[in-house]
């Protein structure tokens, strides 16, 4: 996809809503560029935690951010509705690259794009390890 090809709907399986809120606009009036990363971390965790089981208080296994990227296509700002999407990227033995995109309410086109990697490691030891199967058959149905 070229920098300036904006990635639909149709290219993201899950979804979830998102609240703008009136922090997330900066002095240029707005959402500033780090808050996108919070909102791709949030439907991610959403997924996990919604639809693969993650306990992110309790489990031994916790996923953890080592890559991420974005592209901004539009300008969203306070009080917009947004959706996020997600599929996956690449998915390995204990890692997976998920693709993250920000829609505003009823526009096909994402406002945004991006990636991250999480790595699923030992709480304790945070040492990587096997996806869980609870989590890994959420993850394929993407």
């Amino acid at each position: 996809m070229s920098d300036t090809q904006r990635g639909t709907r149709a290219d993201y399986r899950y979804f979830t809503p998102i609240t703008t809120r009136w922090h997330d606009n900066d002095v240029y009036g707005h959402v500033n560029n780090v808050t996108y990363y919070s909102y791709f971390d949030s439907v991610a965790n959403h997924f996990l935690i919604h639809e693969g089981g993650l306990d992110i208080h309790q489990g031994n296994v916790i996923g953890l951010v080592v890559s991420s990227g974005c592209r901004y296509h539009a300008a969203l700002a306070y009080p917009d509705i947004l959706a996020g999407g997600l599929r996956i990227n690449r998915l390995g033995n204990s890692s997976v690259e998920y693709g993250l995109a920000i829609f505003r309410d009823g526009e096909d086109a994402a406002a945004a794009e991006g990636f991250f990697t999480h790595v699923f490691v030992d709480r304790a030891t945070r040492r990587p390890v096997p996806i869980p199967d609870t989590l890994r058959k959420a993850l394929d149905g993407l």
